[in-house]
This record gives structure tokens, sequence and C-alpha cells, in this order.
């Protein structure tokens, strides 16, 4: 293993941030290699396969970006690892409340310098090895899984979501990432189907109607205008008609040259523990390692510890602790042809995605549908501390109860060593610095909850857990024993009837699904095969007379609210017309007075009956804030942000008309 770093620079122009002093820039590229007939390497699907060099080994090389200590002394001597989702840094953004970049270097880029006030060494590194070059994101290089001296070839899948002006699609469904290149460009050799929502009739279009083909463009002579063609193109889907919104197509094809995928794993592995434990390491001194993903690298997290992989190659802790969020019951695809970027399943969207397949809960339960027991801690020597957050939204699109649920819908017990929260009332992803909100091609406002300083005291919890044993804050769940956890039908009777809201139908459900008898070892069949009569039970929050959420961690703006704030929003008319819109959550706003209220019929008390002015809205922001404090699930300096941020009734997040 080789670390090579090819560019150093300062931060923010050296700025100091309080004990810390300055922070440096190190870039450069990990050089990996491991033995495939390893039991360390045993999970890693087609690892067999992969080219190896002179030594036997297999090779990958991963990009790394680290932000540490100009002094590591002055550091806390700890590691905080961004998994990275699908190539892009985002720890940053969420837990210092900055704009997003791909390539932090100015103080603008800190934003309130909480990781660095901390004094971590912050580590982004690439997992992902099917992404393409392009807006300064992570890659890893990986190898193509061989057999005789050629590419594997099969069948695959690729799910393409109709909009307006889409006529041409990368077999991956996705510019940013690697496709399968077809086997032949015989469309009659593919199926191309559409269907109007998972469950519908599937349309097949005949052979002649598209073509594995790309179109190029460019400026013409003048006498004819814009140059335009068709190329055909093994990576790449035509359909000249468009894809029309309202429509979800599926294509079905012979592909070949699958990536080693599961090497991202191991390439996680070998460069914390690497950054840990060598003597040459660029962050020395290291004594705790935490890590921390959201969305897809949530389900990484919890894919690398199902399998085994926070214990290095010489027996030792990878992570003390990690910190999935916004993960769902899920984990990751790496099967043969896996698409990373694809997201986990959702109601209309990517529905039958085998990203979430058993076990869900870190606890030991039994599949009721299949007799399986597992769970995802099952080493103690090994095995993190880990702290699971998730938003509304997972319990509605991502099956989020399974998370401390059996199969069947009853309470499991929480390890000792997690703790699980619902961060009540707020939507999957929650821009620290989001203005005003739009509907995009949803039928209500999105979810406008801010949620980032909850990420704060998190890592501090989790840091002292670690660090000395200090329990942190017990788990805020909704629970079938306390009524705060209940089926879709008890939920619609709470929900309160709020003029011209259409409400969701039953949350994304989880039908059997049958990948074929290879699915064990990473070999999926396409199309799979699926039960419709045998499924896992979802549940989700119970609300109060607002239609908010009644258990969890609520947030200042949930416990003060101005609106109701829900995990799910729905498709408008002609984009697949009441389903539930990806991960997009709602805001609903509140009457702002009593005469509005009763003209509109709305049975929620208006805006000016819970608050006579604004400055009672702001002290009851600053109550809801103080309160979380006093519980450790808010930090003291995130107190004074609530009650600023509350002025003027939120704006522009809230748009509230009254003197």
């Amino acid at each position: 293993m080789k670390l090579e770093i090819t560019d150093r620079k300062p931060f923010a122009a050296g700025t100091a941030f309080g004990d810390t002093g300055p922070y440096e820039v190190l870039k450069g590229r990990f050089h990996g290699a491991v033995d495939p007939a390893a039991p360390g390497q045993r999970p890693i699907t087609d690892i067999a396969l992969a080219p190896t060099g002179p030594d036997g080994l297999v090779r990958y090389t991963t990009d790394i970006f680290i932000l540490r200590p100009t002094d590591p002394a002055r550091g806390n001597r700890r590691l905080f690892f961004d998994w990275g989702n699908r190539g892009n840094k985002r720890a940053i953004q969420f837990f210092c409340d900055a704009p997003h970049s791909n390539d932090p270097a100015t103080l603008a880029h800190a934003g309130n310098g909480f990781l660095f006030r901390r004094g971590y060494s912050i580590v982004f590194a690439a997992w992902q090895g099917d992404l393409l070059a392009g807006d300064g994101r992570m890659l890893l290089d990986l190898p193509v899984a061989h057999e005789n001296g050629q590419p594997v070839r099969g069948r695959l899948r690729t799910e393409i979501i109709g909009r307006p002006g889409l006529s041409t699609v990368p077999l991956s469904g996705w510019a940013s990432t690697r496709s399968h290149p077809a086997v032949s460009l015989d469309t009659t050799k593919a199926t191309l189907t559409r269907r109007r929502y998972p469950g519908s009739p599937a349309e097949t279009l005949h052979p002649s109607a598209w073509h594995f083909a790309r179109t190029q463009g460019g400026v013409g002579m003048e006498t004819t205008g814009t140059d335009f063609g068709i190329v055909p193109c093994r990576e790449s889907i035509h359909l000249p008609g468009g894809f029309q919104p309202g429509w979800i197509y599926e294509l079905i094809y012979e592909g070949e040259a699958p990536l080693v995928l599961g090497l991202g794993h191991a390439a996680v592995r070998d460069l914390v523990s690497h950054l840990r434990h060598d003597p040459a390491s660029p962050t020395p001194g290291i004594e705790r390692a935490y890590g921390w993903g959201r969305s897809q690298t949530g389900r990484a997290i919890r894919d690398f510890i199902h399998h085994g992989f926070n214990e290095d190659l010489q027996g030792r802790r990878v992570f003390d602790g990690l910190l999935p969020h916004v993960a769902g019951a899920g984990r990751l695809n790496t099967a043969r042809f896996a698409n990373l970027t694809v997201a986990a399943g959702q109601q209309y969207e990517d529905h039958f995605n085998p990203a979430d397949s058993f076990p869900f809960a870190y606890a030991e339960s039994t599949d009721h549908i299949t007799g399986r027991t597992d769970a995802i801690l099952k080493r103690p020597a090994t095995d993190p501390l880990v702290i699971h957050t998730q938003s509304a939204t997972e319990y509605w699109q991502r099956r989020g109860s399974l998370v401390h649920t059996d199969t069947r819908g009853n309470d499991l017990p929480i390890p000792s060593g997690v703790r699980i929260h619902l961060w009540s009332g707020s939507q999957h992803s929650a821009d620290p610095l989001a203005g005003a909100p739009s509907r995009g091609i949803c039928q209500n406002l999105l979810n406008v909850v801010t949620t980032s300083a909850l990420f704060r005291a998190t890592l501090d919890a989790l840091d002292r857990w670690a660090t000395d044993g200090t329990p942190p804050p017990e788990s805020r769940i909704p629970t079938v024993a306390d009524g705060t956890l209940v089926p879709y039908d008890t939920w619609r009777r709470q929900f309160p009837a709020i003029p011209g809201v259409a409400l969701p139908t039953e949350p994304s459900d989880l039908p059997a699904i049958d990948y074929g008898p290879g699915a064990a070892s990473g070999l999926l069949r396409e199309p799979p095969r699926i039960d419709h009569s045998q499924h896992y039970a979802i549940l989700v929050p119970a609300v109060d007379r607002d239609g908010n959420e009644v258990a969890g961690i609520r947030a200042p703006m949930v416990a003060a609210p101005l609106a109701t704030y829900t995990g799910w929003n729905l498709r408008a008319r002609g984009h697949g017309t009441g389903a539930m819109h990806e991960f997009s959550g709602s805001t609903i706003p509140l009457a702002d007075s009593a005469e509005e209220r009763e003209v509109t019929g709305d049975p929620r008390p208006a805006v000016a009956e819970r608050y006579p002015d604004r400055d009672a809205y702001v002290a009851a922001i600053t109550a809801a804030a103080s309160a979380l404090c006093r519980e450790r699930l808010l930090l003291a300096e995130d107190v004074p942000r609530a009650e600023a941020a509350a002025a003027n009734w939120h704006a522009p997040r809230h748009d509230v008309k009254l003197p």
C-alpha cells in the first residue's frame, strides 16, 4: 500500500480556528492491493475474477483529500471520514452550515468552522468505483471482472423516469456514472418497456422505436442551421420521441465489463487503517476514527459494518464510531452489474432496487419470509458504536421502521452500542443554507425544516461515548409499544383534513423479491421475481392534531411550528400524479389568522392563535432550542443561532403575513 501526496497548500489562507490553529489541504492518491483469497475479501462479488499482478494481488487506486491541522499536535487526534455521496464532499456542508464545494479552499467553505474548531483531521476518499470524472468528484479506479480472458457478460436492468426534452440517456441512467456497454446494438436482443406506475402493466416499445445510440450536435453552416446527428453507441439509448413525463421506462439488455465494486469497502478499510497506524501517515497520532455518510453513503456504512469491513487485515477495529444518516433500512447493492449511483427503492422511483435486503436492523432478528436470522452488528470485538439518524422521509420512502422493528412490525431491542433517532418532520435532504421553498413537480412546497445543528451535537456525543464511555442521549424513535409507530390506516385517521391537501397512499412496501439462486453471491437475475403475497411490515410515525410527528427529536421549527412538516410530497399532475416524489417532504403552511382559518376550513390553529407576535414566536423557538440543549441534543452555541434564524418568522423559509 502506498499513499502519495501530490499537492499541499494552506486552507483558508492560513486562518486560525480557535485553539487548533490553521489548517492545510493535502491531495493525493492511495494505492492499495488485496489478496483475493484472503478471508477479508470474501464478501466482495467477483473478487476471484479480478485481474491480478505478478504477486497475485488485486489493485485499486483512490483519490484522497485531507484537511488537517497544520500542527497536528494542536488537533484533537480524531479522524473524521466523509464517505462522499456519489463522489461529492458533503461533511463540511452539513456539519458546518457551509456552501457545498468539492474543492474546499476558502474561509467561506469552512462555514461556522465547527469541525475545524474541534480539531478534526477531515478525510475524504473515493469508495464508489463507477463514477466518471467531472465536477471535482472523488474517483476510485477498479478492475473489471473477466472470465476466460474476456470481460464478464450478463443481463442487467436500467430505469429511466421520463421528463421533458429527454431523448438520449446513458445506459447507466446517469451522466455522471459509467455504463455497462451493450454486447450488441441489435435492439431485438433487448427490451424497452414503459408503465405509468411501478405496479402498472408494462407496454413494450417496438425494437424499431428506439436505438442504442447517442445524439451529437453543434453549429452547422449558415444555410442549414444547427447540425445534429444520431451515432450508434453501446453505452447510450436514444428514443426519438423522447422519454415522456408521467412514464417509467425500463430497459433490460445484455451488457458486459462489470467492475468489482465491492473493493470500495476494502479501499475505505485499508486507507483509514493506514492513516491510523502507519508511522508515515499524514495524520499522525490519531486516537479515534469516526465516519459519516448520508443517504447512499449511510447505506454504504451499514453494508460496510454488516460484511465485516470494520476489522482491518490485522484484526483491529477501523472506526470507533459511525454515523449513518438517512439510510433507511437499506444497504448497498454491490452485486455484478450494480449501479451504485441509483437511489434505493422508493414508491415510484427505482422501486425494486435490491438495496433493501435482510438484515435491516442492527439487532438480531429473523426474516419471517425466509427464516434467516441475522443482524447488521454481529462482531462485538470490532463493531463500532453507531448513532443512526433518519428523517421522516425514511419512514415513508425508505422503510425506516425496519431499522428498529422485526420484519412483522414488532419493536426490537436497541443494542447497547447503538442509538437511533428520528428527526421529526424533516425531509431526506435538508440544505443548511436553503432559501425560500419551491414546489418543483410536487403538489406541496418542499420541506423547510432545518436540522444541521443536530449533526454537531450528535458528533460530540459520539466522541464522548467512544472516548470515556459517557452514554449519549437515549434513542428517540417512534415505537409500537407507546403507540407512536402505527400502520398507515391509523396514520390516515390521525392526519388533519387540511383543505386542498391530498394524502399519500400506503408507503413504499417491500414485497418478497427473488433475485435468483445466485443472489447471495452477488449474481442477480434481472428482472427479479416478485411475490406480492408476502411482504415486510412498514410502519410510520403517528402525528398530532397539526399533522406533525409526535415521537423523535423535534427540531425547534417543528416544536414551534408555522406549518405541518411531512416526510412525503406527492407528484403533480402529468408527472406520476399522486405517487410520492423521490425523497421530498412537504411544508403545508398554517393559516396566518383565525379569520383565514375559518374561511378556508383549516382545522389547525392559525399562526396568530399560537403566537401573539413575532417576539412570541422567537421566544417559542428559543425555548425549544434550550430544551434540546439541556437534553444534549443541541449544542449551546446553536441556541442563539436558532433564535437569530427565527426573526421575521423564519423568512425566507416561511412566508407569514402578519404585522
